[in-house]
């Protein structure tokens, strides 16, 4: 029997077994979070839209962040995001293994966010393999890009748009492509 919670434990990026105990907490939690999703993506008003995205995350959105509905989340409270964060249209983030947006970030339409995967082998392919996904000051991530699980995008990197990023992206550099690859230094 576990000791930790299940929430804890995919924060941690403990891998999460498809016959856990607790699995069936994680659909209950999205489902709670995808009430608040729906008022938020209907909502008009960037201040309510913000007071329903703190709601979403369970810590306060800066009145400097604006959101551009509609934003799904599956879980909202391994998301974090910092001052003067702009977030376009239609994007997803699968937080359940964490999401860091640090300050001044730019997120273009269709950016997916997923900071969770499962394994290759078929076995096994049911358990749940979360990892942080860290976005630093300054970013930029170009629209329909997708960010794997475990990924640092660098201070003032750029995500070209429809790259797939699966391995760290250093400061001040430029990416693109899927596997998405250094295109020149900024």
């Amino acid at each position: 029997m576990q000791t930790t919670d299940i929430f804890e434990r995919l924060k941690m990026g403990e891998p999460i077994l498809p016959n856990d105990l607790e699995a069936y907490k994680m659909r209950e939690a999205s489902y709670s979070t995808k009430k608040l999703l729906v008022q938020m993506n209907n909502a008009t008003e960037p201040s309510e839209i913000r007071d329903l995205l703190s709601q979403i995350t369970g810590t306060e959105i800066d009145e400097s962040v604006a959101v551009f509905t509609p934003l799904y989340i599956n879980y909202g409270k391994h998301t974090k995001i910092g001052k003067n964060v702009f977030i376009n249209f239609d994007c997803v983030f699968l937080d359940l293994g964490g999401i860091t947006i640090e300050d001044n970030v730019l997120i273009a339409p269709k950016v997916s966010l997923l900071s969770e995967g499962h394994p290759t082998s078929i076995e096994d392919r049911h358990s749940l393999i979360p990892k942080l996904i860290h976005i630093k000051k300054n970013a930029w991530i170009g629209s329909n890009a997708t960010i794997l699980q475990g990924v640092t995008i660098g201070e003032n990197a750029v995500v070209a748009s429809g790259s797939v990023v699966s391995k760290d992206v250093p400061d001040n550099t430029i990416v693109g492509g899927i596997p998405a690859k250094i295109i020149k230094k900024i």
